[in-house]
């Protein structure tokens, strides 16, 4: 950003965590731009204390500072309409990260507009996903607004330099980042937990079992399997065993019985957006059992072409959401054809869960497409000709017929 842009900005909204990187963009940003930083703070279901962030931006001489909690919000207005297309990043991963940032952005834009902000400030780094999903989501819901990114301005491209400014600055420092904290680093909210960087920069260690935070080894699993019965209204989950919940209240009674179960880990090599491969190590228990069940609930109550237009459309909605694009138009066009065929996405699926898999071992509805009286080896009374399996197959088999003799004439 020229150095013009830096003397109208008036007022930034921070993403702030209350961790190193950004308690020193909050003075950064202070010092470089010369103006007020109102401070955003998340509860997305990352664990831990909120708490320690407010008092650290009110130490920083912030006046203003949000600290929401939006787990509810999250899950029902993000991760469920995610999972109701059956949403898989490269065919494996669930995107927990990614489909926290538009929700992140969407409040960020909301506070701005709300305190007179001109401009939102985040930690992501130029080489990341993040920067792509927080920007693009604001610019769309705030297309006047002014984006700071300090990684991509600043020259304090090392955690010694970090370190150095928050020494020279009194900027409080846990003891875990002074000394090399964790040898990777981590995002959490309530739907995943996040490993990347650090020791797992390469594709070929395998990460030590302590760095796994929300499941046990498949190999500590208990040695009985849990079962479990979900049920689906529009295809949501309404209920656990039995349970009346809310989306958060559902996604967290998963996370807690599939992290028992060693469910839901996750080691990949990605394609970032940006362009370049990524190694990352995922725990998601709970939308590992999500993804499980509502096939097994669209399985019986979906029309076959409905499901294959699905799955046909599904890669494209992955990578919409992977790459920052949740308020397109294309997105909102596509959630509304989804949403749409999940109408009769209503009943229970039983699942049993063992060592790391999870099985499907029931499905009901009372919208279920599944008529036994055809679908049976025994006799069906006329329910269905099998004479007539002989037409539909000739008529099938007539291109390739076409295509088989004029080959042999060619030959």
């Amino acid at each position: 950003m020229a150095k013009r842009d830096k003397q109208r900005v008036k007022k930034v909204v921070l993403a702030y965590s209350g961790g190193l990187d950004t308690s020193v963009i909050l003075k950064w940003l202070q010092d470089k731009y010369g103006c007020e930083v109102i401070t955003f703070t998340a509860d997305i279901g990352q664990g831990g204390e909120l708490a320690p962030a407010r008092r650290k931006a009110k130490m920083l001489g912030v006046r203003r500072i949000f600290v929401e909690d939006l787990r509810e919000e999250f899950v029902r207005d993000f991760v469920y309409p995610m999972f109701r297309a059956n949403a898989v990043y490269e065919g494996e991963y669930l995107l927990g990260t990614s489909i926290a940032r538009p929700l992140i952005a969407k409040r960020m834009v909301e506070i701005a507009r709300q305190t007179g902000a001109d401009a939102i400030s985040h930690g992501a780094t130029g080489k990341g996903n993040d920067q792509v999903r927080f920007e693009l989501g604001a610019y769309a819901l705030m297309p006047e607004v002014k984006i700071i990114a300090p990684w991509r301005e600043w020259d304090l491209l090392s955690r010694e330099k970090l370190l150095a400014y928050a020494a020279r600055h009194g900027i409080p420092v846990d003891f875990k980042k002074r000394k090399g904290g964790a040898p990777y680093s981590m995002d959490a909210n309530l739907l995943h937990i996040s490993y990347e960087g650090g020791v797992l920069e390469d594709p070929d260690f395998e990460p030590e079992e302590s760095m796994w935070r929300i499941t046990v080894s498949p190999e500590k699993a208990p040695g009985r399997p849990e079962h479990l019965e979900l049920e689906y209204r529009g295809g949501d989950i309404v209920a656990v065993n039995g349970s009346k919940l809310s989306p958060a209240q559902v996604l967290a009674r998963l996370n807690a019985i599939g992290g028992r179960h060693g469910v839901g880990r996750l080691d990949i090599v990605e394609n970032r957006y940006v362009g370049m491969k990524s190694r990352g190590c995922y725990e998601t228990p709970g939308g590992t059992i999500m993804l499980k069940a509502h096939r097994a609930i669209e399985s019986i109550t979906l029309d076959r072409e409905v499901l294959a237009l699905k799955d046909d459309l599904m890669p494209r909605y992955a990578r919409m959401i992977y790459n920052g694009y949740w308020f397109s138009p294309e997105r909102r066009l596509l959630q509304g054809l989804i949403d749409a065929s999940q109408a009769t996405a209503n009943g229970t699926v039983r699942l049993k869960l063992y060592k790391g898999t999870v099985l499907v071992t029931g499905r009901a509805s009372k919208d279920s497409l599944f008529d036994q009286s055809i679908a049976t080896f025994e006799d069906d009374k006329g329910a269905y000709d099998q004479a007539d399996a002989a037409g539909f197959i000739r008529l099938n088999a007539l291109r390739l017929r076409i295509g088989a003799k004029r080959g042999k004439r060619r030959g």
